[in-house]
């Protein structure tokens, strides 16, 4: 876990006093990202919310070509959550570039580009065409998404193959790499150190749990894939559980995210180790879910008297102490 006095920064004017964090090399003006998928191009949601006050934006996933998704049903609601199988539907690295990321270089924010393929030779070719671009600050490595019978999570599953694939990506791009790892596994610490060893900058934990709903009337699975991603409260204290490991066994920064709805809740994944938070299925119930999570932080900041939110990081206190 990185030594939380590292990750403070001098906040500038266009950012908060005591929220300006420094993650895997890139400086973001408060901890709070949204999370790829749930926020699409950016352009989605920009007459609710003001990318300006958000410390990034995670794009949706992007692939070598386009991808049409799964087919529809592919959103259910469940008790404190959603099921989701939408299939890493997007429009494809040159349609992104062209026409996708033009928009986001319009604004004070970093921007941060989910990537996946179905092979090395796939992530390797998505990132080297984002290798050198203006306006995309960092690559977050897909190799969790359980929607899809293949779009990375055999990567994501097995511990030798990250390894080959973070190191091939590596040689492939020039921008710090944040891997995304799969709640699907026995041991995230592994798959944690696997990452950090193979030199990722930065980790994001958790993606979507393995979820299943049927219809007792049709006696069929809701979503048309049968399986999908459970997203929301319900996956929260998995995800806090998962930080919390993860960022005990590594060195590197932590993005926690699972079931974000208030400034408590990232704060709970920031004393279990996370240096930044994302917000995702709230996005769908609140729009601007994710900078009034900005404004919490910063009241909770200025409440417990604290000179910056970094004193924070992996402050849980746990046993008898």
């Amino acid at each position: 876990m990185p030594d939380p006095s590292e990750l403070q920064g001098l906040a500038g004017p266009a950012g908060l006093a005591g929220l300006d964090v420094d993650f895997a090399g890139v400086r973001l003006k408060n901890p709070v990202l949204v999370a790829s998928g749930t926020f699409g191009y950016g352009s989605e949601l920009s007459q609710e919310v003001d990318l300006n006050a958000l410390g990034g934006v995670i794009t949706k996933g992007i692939s070598l070509r386009p991808r049409p998704g799964n087919p529809p049903p592919r959103i259910v609601e469940t008790p404190s959550g959603m099921l989701n199988a939408i299939g890493l539907q997007n429009v494809g690295l040159e349609a992104f570039l062209n026409e996708k990321l033009p928009y986001l270089r319009r604004f004070d924010t970093r921007v941060i580009v989910n990537i996946f393929g179905e092979s090395v030779d796939e992530y390797r070719a998505v990132a080297a065409g984002l290798a050198g671009v203006g306006g995309v600050d960092a690559l977050e490595v897909n190799v969790s998404c359980p929607n899809v019978k293949a779009g990375g999570i055999e990567f994501g599953t097995d511990v030798i193959q990250l390894k080959s694939l973070v190191s091939a990506l590596k040689g492939s791009t020039d921008k710090p790499l944040i891997v995304k790892l799969s709640p699907n596994v026995g041991r995230i610490a592994d798959f944690a150190r696997a990452a950090e060893d193979a030199g990722a900058d930065g980790i994001s934990l958790i993606n979507t749990v393995i979820g299943m709903s049927i219809d007792p009337r049709t006696r069929r699975p809701r979503l048309a894939n049968g399986t999908g991603g459970l997203s929301g409260p319900a996956i929260r204290p998995i995800a806090v559980r998962m930080v919390w490991e993860a960022a005990r066994a590594v060195k590197i920064p932590v993005l926690g995210m699972g079931g974000i709805l208030t400034a408590d809740d990232a704060i709970e994944f920031i004393l279990a180790g996370a240096s930044a938070v994302a917000v995702g299925t709230a996005t769908f119930v609140n729009p601007r879910a994710a900078p009034d999570l900005v404004e919490g932080l910063r009241r909770f900041v200025a409440r417990e008297n604290l000179p910056h939110i970094s004193r924070l990081v992996g402050g849980v206190i746990t046993g008898n102490a």
